[in-house]
Protein backbone atom coordinates (compact mmCIF):
# COMPACT_ATOMS: atom_id res chain seq x y z
CA UNK A 1 0.00 0.00 0.00
CA UNK A 2 2.92 2.34 0.06
CA UNK A 3 3.36 2.77 -3.59
CA UNK A 4 -0.43 4.04 -3.49
CA UNK A 5 -0.39 7.68 -4.33
CA UNK A 6 -3.60 9.03 -6.56
CA UNK A 7 -3.93 12.47 -6.60
CA UNK A 8 -7.31 12.38 -5.10
CA UNK A 9 -7.41 11.53 -1.61
CA UNK A 10 -10.61 9.89 -1.28
CA UNK A 11 -9.82 7.60 -4.06
CA UNK A 12 -6.59 6.82 -2.01
CA UNK A 13 -8.69 5.62 0.92
CA UNK A 14 -11.30 3.55 -0.94
CA UNK A 15 -8.36 1.78 -2.43
CA UNK A 16 -6.78 1.47 1.01
CA UNK A 17 -9.88 0.51 2.63
CA UNK A 18 -10.54 -2.21 -0.14
CA UNK A 19 -6.87 -3.92 0.25
CA UNK A 20 -7.28 -3.93 3.89
CA UNK A 21 -10.81 -6.00 3.09
CA UNK A 22 -8.68 -8.43 0.56
CA UNK A 23 -6.59 -8.50 3.27
CA UNK A 24 -9.00 -9.63 5.75
CA UNK A 25 -10.64 -12.19 3.63
CA UNK A 26 -8.03 -13.62 2.44
CA UNK A 27 -5.50 -13.68 5.47
CA UNK A 28 -7.10 -13.42 8.99
CA UNK A 29 -10.85 -14.64 8.51
CA UNK A 30 -9.51 -18.46 7.82
CA UNK A 31 -7.36 -18.41 10.61
CA UNK A 32 -8.94 -16.17 13.39
CA UNK A 33 -10.94 -18.49 15.23
CA UNK A 34 -8.25 -21.15 15.84
CA UNK A 35 -5.73 -18.44 16.70
CA UNK A 36 -7.60 -16.98 19.39
CA UNK A 37 -8.83 -19.92 21.09
CA UNK A 38 -5.21 -21.35 21.02
CA UNK A 39 -4.27 -17.73 22.02
CA UNK A 40 -0.95 -18.18 19.23
CA UNK A 41 0.18 -14.76 18.53
CA UNK A 42 -0.61 -14.53 14.59
CA UNK A 43 2.93 -14.24 13.66
CA UNK A 44 1.58 -14.26 9.50
CA UNK A 45 -0.88 -11.74 10.30
CA UNK A 46 1.91 -8.99 11.76
CA UNK A 47 4.18 -9.40 8.69
CA UNK A 48 1.58 -9.46 6.37
CA UNK A 49 0.12 -5.86 8.27
CA UNK A 50 4.27 -4.65 8.16
CA UNK A 51 3.94 -5.54 4.30
CA UNK A 52 1.18 -3.69 3.88
CA UNK A 53 2.34 -0.45 6.07
CA UNK A 54 -0.52 -0.81 8.63
CA UNK A 55 1.80 0.05 11.82
CA UNK A 56 2.57 3.27 10.16
CA UNK A 57 -0.84 4.24 9.39
CA UNK A 58 -1.32 7.44 10.65
CA UNK A 59 2.58 8.34 10.64
CA UNK A 60 3.05 10.76 8.07
CA UNK A 61 4.15 10.21 5.05
CA UNK A 62 7.28 12.73 4.89
CA UNK A 63 8.28 9.71 7.45
CA UNK A 64 7.85 6.62 5.80
CA UNK A 65 3.71 6.14 6.81
CA UNK A 66 0.88 5.82 5.00
CA UNK A 67 -0.64 9.60 7.01
CA UNK A 68 -4.11 8.55 7.10
CA UNK A 69 -6.78 10.80 8.45
CA UNK A 70 -7.95 8.99 12.03
CA UNK A 71 -11.42 8.96 10.09
CA UNK A 72 -9.37 6.19 7.41
CA UNK A 73 -7.80 4.72 10.32
CA UNK A 74 -11.44 4.04 11.87
CA UNK A 75 -12.60 2.92 9.42
CA UNK A 76 -9.45 0.57 8.69
CA UNK A 77 -9.66 -0.19 12.86
CA UNK A 78 -13.30 -1.05 12.51
CA UNK A 79 -13.16 -3.29 9.53
CA UNK A 80 -10.39 -5.58 11.35
CA UNK A 81 -12.51 -5.22 15.04
CA UNK A 82 -15.47 -7.14 12.62
CA UNK A 83 -13.30 -9.74 12.21
CA UNK A 84 -10.78 -10.24 14.85
CA UNK A 85 -10.65 -7.68 17.25
CA UNK A 86 -7.02 -8.54 18.68
CA UNK A 87 -5.27 -7.67 14.73
CA UNK A 88 -6.74 -3.85 15.84
CA UNK A 89 -5.13 -4.06 19.25
CA UNK A 90 -1.69 -5.05 17.84
CA UNK A 91 -1.44 -1.70 15.98
CA UNK A 92 -3.40 0.48 18.63
CA UNK A 93 -0.87 0.40 21.05
CA UNK A 94 1.84 1.01 18.10
CA UNK A 95 0.45 3.40 16.77
CA UNK A 96 -0.05 5.05 20.14
CA UNK A 97 3.26 5.24 21.03
CA UNK A 98 3.92 6.63 17.49
CA UNK A 99 1.30 9.32 17.81
CA UNK A 100 3.39 10.67 21.26
CA UNK A 101 6.05 11.30 19.46
CA UNK A 102 4.72 12.61 15.94
CA UNK A 103 2.57 14.96 17.92
CA UNK A 104 5.01 16.10 21.14
CA UNK A 105 8.53 14.70 19.79
CA UNK A 106 11.60 16.92 18.65
CA UNK A 107 12.54 16.71 15.18
CA UNK A 108 14.99 14.39 15.85
CA UNK A 109 13.34 11.86 17.61
CA UNK A 110 10.74 11.91 14.78
CA UNK A 111 13.56 11.59 12.07
CA UNK A 112 15.39 8.51 14.06
CA UNK A 113 12.31 6.77 15.43
CA UNK A 114 9.05 7.48 12.81
CA UNK A 115 10.81 5.60 9.64
CA UNK A 116 11.29 2.27 12.24
CA UNK A 117 7.68 2.51 13.56
CA UNK A 118 6.32 2.74 10.18
CA UNK A 119 7.88 0.04 8.38
CA UNK A 120 7.60 -2.08 11.31
CA UNK A 121 10.89 -2.84 11.71
CA UNK A 122 10.65 -1.64 15.47
CA UNK A 123 7.10 -2.27 17.06
CA UNK A 124 5.65 -2.09 20.46
CA UNK A 125 2.99 0.03 22.46
CA UNK A 126 2.47 2.12 25.27
CA UNK A 127 3.79 1.37 28.67
CA UNK A 128 1.17 3.19 31.69
CA UNK A 129 -0.40 0.77 33.84
CA UNK A 130 0.91 -0.66 37.03
CA UNK A 131 0.21 -3.14 39.31
CA UNK A 132 -1.31 0.01 41.72
CA UNK A 133 -2.34 2.66 39.25
CA UNK A 134 -4.89 2.05 36.27
CA UNK A 135 -7.11 5.09 35.86
CA UNK A 136 -5.34 7.30 38.57
CA UNK A 137 -2.03 7.79 36.28
CA UNK A 138 -0.92 10.14 38.42
CA UNK A 139 0.08 7.20 41.04
CA UNK A 140 2.35 5.29 38.75
CA UNK A 141 5.77 4.68 41.21
CA UNK A 142 7.76 4.22 38.34
CA UNK A 143 11.08 6.13 38.30
CA UNK A 144 13.55 7.84 36.26
CA UNK A 145 16.78 9.02 37.81
CA UNK A 146 19.05 11.36 36.29
CA UNK A 147 22.76 9.16 35.57
CA UNK A 148 25.22 11.80 33.38
CA UNK A 149 23.75 12.20 30.02
CA UNK A 150 20.87 9.53 30.72
CA UNK A 151 18.11 8.08 33.02
CA UNK A 152 18.00 5.07 34.61
CA UNK A 153 14.99 3.75 34.73
CA UNK A 154 13.37 1.35 37.95
CA UNK A 155 10.03 -0.01 38.35
CA UNK A 156 7.21 -2.11 36.77
CA UNK A 157 4.16 -1.67 34.02
CA UNK A 158 1.67 -4.34 33.80
CA UNK A 159 -1.12 -5.22 31.22
CA UNK A 160 0.90 -3.73 28.44
CA UNK A 161 -0.24 -4.84 24.75
CA UNK A 162 2.93 -6.06 22.55
CA UNK A 163 4.69 -6.59 25.78
CA UNK A 164 6.24 -9.69 24.71
CA UNK A 165 6.76 -9.41 21.14
CA UNK A 166 7.04 -5.62 20.75
CA UNK A 167 10.50 -4.27 21.00
CA UNK A 168 9.94 -0.64 22.03
CA UNK A 169 7.22 1.32 24.63
CA UNK A 170 6.61 4.55 25.47
CA UNK A 171 6.50 4.17 29.22
CA UNK A 172 5.55 6.64 31.69
CA UNK A 173 7.98 7.28 34.28
CA UNK A 174 8.46 9.78 37.37
CA UNK A 175 11.26 12.15 37.35
CA UNK A 176 10.28 13.94 39.97
CA UNK A 177 8.35 11.99 43.31
CA UNK A 178 7.99 15.15 44.45
CA UNK A 179 6.63 17.43 42.36
CA UNK A 180 3.06 19.77 43.31
CA UNK A 181 0.94 18.99 41.17
CA UNK A 182 2.30 15.07 40.68
CA UNK A 183 1.93 15.44 37.12
CA UNK A 184 4.70 17.98 36.61
CA UNK A 185 6.95 15.01 38.10
CA UNK A 186 5.61 13.17 34.76
CA UNK A 187 7.72 12.68 31.49
CA UNK A 188 7.93 9.70 28.83
CA UNK A 189 10.60 8.24 27.16
CA UNK A 190 11.22 6.12 24.44
CA UNK A 191 12.79 2.61 25.68
CA UNK A 192 13.84 0.49 23.39
CA UNK A 193 14.43 -3.52 25.08
CA UNK A 194 18.11 -3.95 26.24
CA UNK A 195 19.79 -4.96 29.41
CA UNK A 196 17.86 -4.08 32.48
CA UNK A 197 14.17 -3.93 30.76
CA UNK A 198 12.41 -7.59 30.55
CA UNK A 199 9.12 -8.98 29.78
CA UNK A 200 9.08 -10.73 32.85
CA UNK A 201 5.51 -13.01 32.07
CA UNK A 202 2.28 -12.79 29.66
CA UNK A 203 -1.03 -12.51 31.57
CA UNK A 204 -3.65 -15.14 30.86
CA UNK A 205 -7.12 -13.43 30.23
CA UNK A 206 -10.58 -13.84 29.50
CA UNK A 207 -10.56 -12.48 25.90
CA UNK A 208 -8.76 -10.35 23.55
CA UNK A 209 -6.40 -13.41 23.26
CA UNK A 210 -3.75 -13.71 20.07
CA UNK A 211 -2.35 -10.40 21.08
CA UNK A 212 0.27 -10.50 24.20
CA UNK A 213 -0.52 -8.60 27.31
CA UNK A 214 2.97 -8.46 29.50
CA UNK A 215 4.22 -7.31 32.71
CA UNK A 216 7.36 -5.25 31.96
CA UNK A 217 9.96 -4.95 34.56
CA UNK A 218 12.76 -2.06 34.42
CA UNK A 219 15.38 -2.94 36.67
CA UNK A 220 18.35 -0.33 36.57
CA UNK A 221 17.63 0.25 32.66
CA UNK A 222 19.16 3.17 30.88
CA UNK A 223 18.15 5.24 28.57
CA UNK A 224 19.46 7.88 26.91
CA UNK A 225 18.30 11.95 27.59
CA UNK A 226 17.85 11.72 23.85
CA UNK A 227 14.55 9.65 24.48
CA UNK A 228 12.87 11.75 26.65
CA UNK A 229 9.65 12.84 24.64
CA UNK A 230 9.79 16.61 23.52
CA UNK A 231 13.35 16.68 25.83
CA UNK A 232 11.58 18.49 28.50
CA UNK A 233 10.90 16.93 32.14
CA UNK A 234 7.57 17.10 33.55
CA UNK A 235 4.89 16.67 30.62
CA UNK A 236 4.81 13.07 29.94
CA UNK A 237 1.60 12.91 31.49
CA UNK A 238 0.04 15.79 28.65
CA UNK A 239 1.86 13.63 25.98
CA UNK A 240 0.26 10.65 27.26
CA UNK A 241 -3.32 12.21 27.08
CA UNK A 242 -2.80 13.54 23.96
CA UNK A 243 -2.31 9.70 22.44
CA UNK A 244 -5.15 8.48 23.91
CA UNK A 245 -7.58 10.47 22.17
CA UNK A 246 -6.43 8.50 19.21
CA UNK A 247 -6.48 5.64 21.28
CA UNK A 248 -9.69 6.32 22.40
CA UNK A 249 -10.65 6.20 19.04
CA UNK A 250 -9.15 3.43 17.81
CA UNK A 251 -11.45 1.42 21.07
CA UNK A 252 -14.14 2.70 19.62
CA UNK A 253 -13.89 1.88 16.27
CA UNK A 254 -12.95 -1.56 17.47
CA UNK A 255 -16.65 -1.16 19.35
CA UNK A 256 -18.32 -0.89 16.08
CA UNK A 257 -16.58 -3.45 14.87
CA UNK A 258 -17.26 -6.46 17.17
CA UNK A 259 -21.15 -4.54 17.22
CA UNK A 260 -21.17 -4.77 13.96
CA UNK A 261 -20.14 -8.74 13.79
CA UNK A 262 -22.23 -9.34 16.49
CA UNK A 263 -25.55 -7.82 14.63
CA UNK A 264 -24.68 -9.07 11.26
CA UNK A 265 -24.15 -12.91 12.54
CA UNK A 266 -27.57 -12.59 14.38
CA UNK A 267 -29.37 -11.16 11.06
CA UNK A 268 -28.05 -14.22 9.57
CA UNK A 269 -28.94 -16.84 12.07
CA UNK A 270 -32.19 -15.03 12.88
CA UNK A 271 -33.52 -16.10 9.25
CA UNK A 272 -32.41 -19.87 9.08
CA UNK A 273 -33.59 -20.26 12.86
CA UNK A 274 -37.06 -21.63 12.86
CA UNK A 275 -39.31 -22.50 16.25
CA UNK A 276 -43.00 -22.33 15.80
CA UNK A 277 -42.88 -22.82 12.73
CA UNK A 278 -41.18 -19.91 11.29
CA UNK A 279 -38.17 -18.14 11.02
CA UNK A 280 -37.13 -16.73 14.77
CA UNK A 281 -36.68 -13.16 13.03
CA UNK A 282 -40.38 -13.20 12.05
CA UNK A 283 -41.07 -12.84 15.95
CA UNK A 284 -41.15 -9.75 17.54
CA UNK A 285 -39.16 -10.35 20.44
CA UNK A 286 -36.36 -10.92 18.01
CA UNK A 287 -37.32 -8.09 15.86
CA UNK A 288 -37.13 -5.82 18.36
CA UNK A 289 -33.76 -6.76 19.62
CA UNK A 290 -32.12 -6.75 15.61
CA UNK A 291 -33.17 -3.08 15.51
CA UNK A 292 -32.14 -1.67 18.79
CA UNK A 293 -28.40 -3.70 17.89
CA UNK A 294 -28.41 -1.76 14.21
CA UNK A 295 -29.60 1.14 15.97
CA UNK A 296 -26.31 0.66 18.31
CA UNK A 297 -24.33 -0.08 15.28
CA UNK A 298 -25.13 2.90 13.39
CA UNK A 299 -25.23 5.29 16.53
CA UNK A 300 -21.56 4.06 17.59
CA UNK A 301 -20.07 4.58 13.85
CA UNK A 302 -21.94 8.39 13.65
CA UNK A 303 -19.98 9.17 17.49
CA UNK A 304 -16.61 7.54 16.18
CA UNK A 305 -16.63 9.94 13.01
CA UNK A 306 -17.45 12.85 14.91
CA UNK A 307 -14.57 12.41 17.39
CA UNK A 308 -11.91 11.16 14.32
CA UNK A 309 -12.83 14.36 12.31
CA UNK A 310 -12.39 16.69 15.72
CA UNK A 311 -9.08 14.86 15.82
CA UNK A 312 -8.07 15.53 12.24
CA UNK A 313 -9.14 19.13 12.33
CA UNK A 314 -6.71 19.68 15.62
CA UNK A 315 -9.68 20.07 17.51
CA UNK A 316 -8.96 19.07 21.31
CA UNK A 317 -11.36 16.12 21.15
CA UNK A 318 -11.13 14.43 24.54
CA UNK A 319 -15.07 14.77 24.98
CA UNK A 320 -15.83 13.60 21.77
CA UNK A 321 -13.67 10.72 21.89
CA UNK A 322 -14.97 10.13 25.16
CA UNK A 323 -18.54 9.47 23.96
CA UNK A 324 -17.00 7.53 21.30
CA UNK A 325 -15.75 5.16 23.33
CA UNK A 326 -18.32 4.91 25.53
CA UNK A 327 -20.77 4.50 23.58
CA UNK A 328 -19.55 1.99 21.16
CA UNK A 329 -17.82 0.29 23.81
CA UNK A 330 -21.19 -0.28 25.07
CA UNK A 331 -22.74 -0.96 22.46
CA UNK A 332 -20.21 -3.74 21.67
CA UNK A 333 -21.10 -5.50 24.87
CA UNK A 334 -25.04 -5.39 24.34
CA UNK A 335 -24.98 -6.55 21.02
CA UNK A 336 -22.49 -9.40 22.08
CA UNK A 337 -25.08 -10.59 24.37
CA UNK A 338 -28.16 -10.35 22.69
CA UNK A 339 -26.41 -12.22 20.24
CA UNK A 340 -25.92 -14.36 22.49
CA UNK A 341 -29.39 -14.42 23.83
CA UNK A 342 -30.68 -14.93 19.58
CA UNK A 343 -27.93 -17.79 19.21
CA UNK A 344 -29.31 -20.02 21.86
CA UNK A 345 -26.86 -22.59 23.05
CA UNK A 346 -25.01 -22.47 19.58
CA UNK A 347 -23.71 -18.71 20.58
CA UNK A 348 -22.50 -20.17 24.02
CA UNK A 349 -20.86 -22.54 21.98
CA UNK A 350 -17.03 -22.32 20.84
CA UNK A 351 -18.11 -23.39 17.35
CA UNK A 352 -19.21 -19.98 16.94
CA UNK A 353 -17.35 -16.52 16.45
CA UNK A 354 -20.43 -15.43 19.08
CA UNK A 355 -18.54 -16.67 22.21
CA UNK A 356 -15.44 -14.53 21.01
CA UNK A 357 -17.44 -11.42 20.94
CA UNK A 358 -19.33 -11.73 24.26
CA UNK A 359 -15.38 -12.08 25.59
CA UNK A 360 -13.61 -9.56 23.83
CA UNK A 361 -16.31 -7.13 24.20
CA UNK A 362 -15.95 -5.98 27.88
CA UNK A 363 -12.14 -5.13 27.49
CA UNK A 364 -13.76 -2.20 25.38
CA UNK A 365 -15.24 -0.81 28.31
CA UNK A 366 -12.07 -0.77 30.55
CA UNK A 367 -9.43 -0.03 28.02
CA UNK A 368 -8.09 2.81 27.36
CA UNK A 369 -9.94 4.22 30.35
CA UNK A 370 -12.83 2.83 32.15
CA UNK A 371 -16.28 4.05 31.00
CA UNK A 372 -17.15 5.67 34.29
CA UNK A 373 -13.93 7.85 33.83
CA UNK A 374 -15.05 8.66 30.48
CA UNK A 375 -18.52 9.72 31.88
CA UNK A 376 -16.34 12.50 34.31
CA UNK A 377 -14.24 13.62 31.38
CA UNK A 378 -17.36 14.36 29.14
CA UNK A 379 -19.05 15.70 32.17
CA UNK A 380 -16.03 18.14 33.31
CA UNK A 381 -15.84 19.13 29.59
CA UNK A 382 -19.47 19.68 28.86
CA UNK A 383 -19.45 22.09 31.92
CA UNK A 384 -15.93 23.74 31.04
CA UNK A 385 -17.31 24.41 26.94
CA UNK A 386 -20.86 25.90 28.21
CA UNK A 387 -19.77 28.20 31.15
CA UNK A 388 -23.15 30.53 32.28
Amino acid sequence: MNSMNPDDPAERDRLILAAVDRFLDKEVAPYAHKLEHDDIWPADIVAAMKAMGLFGCIIREEYGGLGLSASTYAKVIERIARVWMSVAGIINSHLIMSACVQRNGTEDQRRRWLPRFASGEVRGGLALTEPDAGTDLQGIRTTARRDGDGYLINGVKTWISNGIHGRAFAVLVKTDANAKPRHKGMSLFICEKQDGFTAARKLEKLGYKGIDSAELVFDNYRVAGADLVGGEEGRGLQHVLNGLELGRINVAARGVGVARASLEEATAYAQVRKTFGQPICEHQAIQIKLADMATRVEAARLLTEQAARAYDEGRRCDMEAGMAKLFASEAALANATEAMRIHGAYGYSKEFNIERYYRDAPLLCIGEGTNELQRLIIARQLVARNPV
